[in-house]
């Protein structure tokens, strides 16, 4: 029998190991990166496996979510998705082999015997578990043809240690386990036996999951350590189970804490792939007090003596202020396209991509980004907000009107030409240069909030940005 603290030696490999049931939500989406970053950090592979064998509930649909959101993330893997499903045959004669070698036994309890084992355990108010009744009795007891499972025979004394890479030594008391079932009366086989198998198959060394899996660890391992004995080569995995995210205000992570799939935070939130990247990678994690961290340094700082033992708080304005980060270092013409594609139709890449360094310099994400990117393609007569609106009335018009005679004599259609020319009017009308700001930013683009107005003029054109004053002079 393997001890407690002995390793894999050689290659490591890591895994990711999804159920489609639902979207790639944040803490998978952080599973899969952790995994991810200490395979290659260490040279290793890393694998991803869709438990897929709840088929009443599973998805093409989550399947195929799921492989995108990762590839969407970066997360490439070094082999393609095993798929669980297509093992049972392979699950079954595992437990079967554990049956022969007298590790797993037969048992042939109904499901209403069972079900009255467990009323008067919770009459008793004792822990509901499996009470043994058919581990050491002879099968031939059983009526001929009565349907059965197969039962793991856990240890009954004793206890059992694992030398957690997050969580440090952790001990159970092994008459705390039951004898669990690893082959249904249909033949199919459960979690347990199927997780431990395609992880031994796969050539898993390191199994890094969340810390709501740390109870499971402690019921697979008699698993791996029978089937070493019955044929060897089945070494104990590394474990580390990392504690969840929760909620900004410390609550389980929900909904309405941002527990989504990773597509809401790309589509409705316009998050960037290596701002999620870096945020889930210091959800958790650190070193030292870097925040913002490249993917290449990523791989080249990640170990898992850097996850800590807390669970971690979700935070979405420190999501978007670290997405702002990378929308003002990220590629002009990358963000143009991006953007693009969320205005739809009209949408004007080039003008995008010229327009790109006012508009991310102060956007958190990209819809902001298309936001401040509309009056670009808005059409005349614009529509004014109404504190636009505002900053038309009064004296504004006739002041619009000195603005655009300024303007339409100036040939030079450069921000700083078109700011001096602004500036020599401002002073010949005695007014500040906000005072001309204020109506020509309403006038050009109908709202209070753009970029700087001389910018603005820049990127209208001559005509349209003159066309545009005109239309809202007196």
């Amino acid at each position: 029998m393997a001890s407690e603290s002995s390793t894999p030696t050689g290659e490591v490999v890591t895994r990711f190991a999804p159920s489609p049931t639902g979207f790639l939500h944040i803490g998978g989406a952080r599973t899969a990166l952790f995994n991810w970053l200490y395979a290659r950090h260490h040279g290793g592979r890393t694998l991803l496996r869709i438990e897929d064998t709840d088929a009443k509930r599973s998805t093409q649909e989550a399947i195929d979510a799921i492989i995108e959101g990762l590839d969407w993330m970066g997360l490439d893997y070094d082999a393609p998705p095993l798929f669980q499903s297509d093992r049972a045959e392979r699950h079954a004669e595992v437990a079967w082999q554990l049956l022969k070698a007298g590790h797993a036994y037969k048992c042939f309890a109904t499901p209403e015997e069972l079900e009255a084992m467990r009323e008067e355990q919770r009459a008793l108010k004792k822990p509901l578990r499996y009470d043994g009744r058919w581990r050491d009795r002879d099968p031939a007891e059983a009526p001929a043809g009565a349907p059965f499972t197969i039962r793991l025979k856990t240890p009954e004394a004793g206890e059992t240690t694992i030398h957690d890479r997050v969580q440090g030594a952790v001990t159970v008391k092994n008459e705390e386990l039951d004898d669990y079932i690893i082959l249904r009366a249909d033949g199919t086989p459960t979690y347990m036996l199927a997780v431990v198998v395609d992880d031994h198959d796969m050539g898993v060394t390191h199994v890094i999951r969340g810390d709501d899996h740390l109870n499971n660890a402690f019921r697979q391992l008699p698993i791996i350590r029978a089937m070493n004995d019955i044929e060897g080569g089945w070494p104990d995995p590394i474990y580390a189970h990392i504690p969840l995210i929760h909620g900004s205000d410390g609550a389980k992570l929900s909904k309405r804490h941002g527990a989504l799939g990773v597509e809401a935070y790309r589509d409705e939130f316009g998050i960037l792939p290596e701002a999620l990247f870096n945020y889930l990678l210091r959800l958790g994690w650190g070193h030292g007090d870097r925040e913002e961290i490249t993917r290449e340094e990523a791989v080249a700082l990640f170990d898992l003596g850097g996850v800590g033992k807390s669970p971690s708080r979700f935070d979405m304005k420190k999501l978007e202020n670290l997405n702002g980060h990378y929308l003002r270092e990220a590629e002009n013409a990358r963000l143009a396209a991006l953007v693009a594609a969320r205005i739809g139709e009209g949408a004007d890449e080039a003008l995008l991509a010229r327009a790109m360094p006012v508009l991310k310099v102060r956007a958190k994400n990209l819809n902001e980004v298309v936001e401040g990117a509309g009056f670009l393609f808005a059409k005349r007569p614009l529509a004014m907000t109404e504190k636009a609106a505002s900053l038309l009335e009064g004296d504004a018009r006739p002041i619009l009107r000195k603005i655009y005679e300024a303007l339409r004599g100036e040939n030079d259609w450069t921000s700083e030409a078109l700011e001096a020319t602004t500036k020599a009017l401002a002073e010949e009308q005695g007014l500040g240069l906000g005072k001309l700001a204020q109506p020509m930013r309403a006038a050009l683009t109908g709202t209070t909030t753009s970029p700087g107005i001389f910018d603005v003029l820049v990127l209208l054109g001559r005509d349209e940005a003159l066309a545009r004053l005109d239309a809202q002079a007196a």
